[in-house]
């Protein structure tokens, strides 16, 4: 069975730091472009970072840059996403997602999604 788990989640205060993990079993993480998107309520899903399958580049969204970084290990088949001076407006489900191809906003174009690990940030 093909599916990615993911973990991590949880309550922050402002200013704090979490670390989400995603494991991919049944395939193989390679070569695909792996995404974190996260989804607050009432919003559309949004694509907060991604680490390209073909180098492993890393990829922002302007308002997480500086605070969010990827790191993937194909060997172990995780992808982690490590939030640092987290705000209230990182609140969210996110999701970890694979594509092929290079990084995209469009949802449709990835092939795997996590069940979604809820982050809240309150003080």
């Amino acid at each position: 069975q093909l599916q990615f788990v993911e973990s991590g989640g949880g309550l922050v205060q402002p200013g704090g730091s979490l670390r989400l993990s995603c494991a991919a079993s049944g395939f193989t993480l390679g070569s695909y472009t792996i995404s974190w998107f996260r989804q607050a309520p009432g919003k559309e899903r949004e694509r907060v970072g991604c680490t390209m399958g073909s180098d492993g580049t890393t990829d922002f969204a302007d308002s997480v840059k500086g605070r969010f970084t990827i790191t993937r290990d194909n060997a172990k088949n995780t992808v982690d996403l490590q939030m640092d001076s987290l705000e209230t407006d990182d609140t969210g489900v996110y999701y970890c997602a694979a594509a092929q191809g290079g990084c995209s906003n469009n949802i449709y174009l990835y092939a795997y999604w996590g069940q979604g690990t809820q982050v809240t940030v309150s003080s």
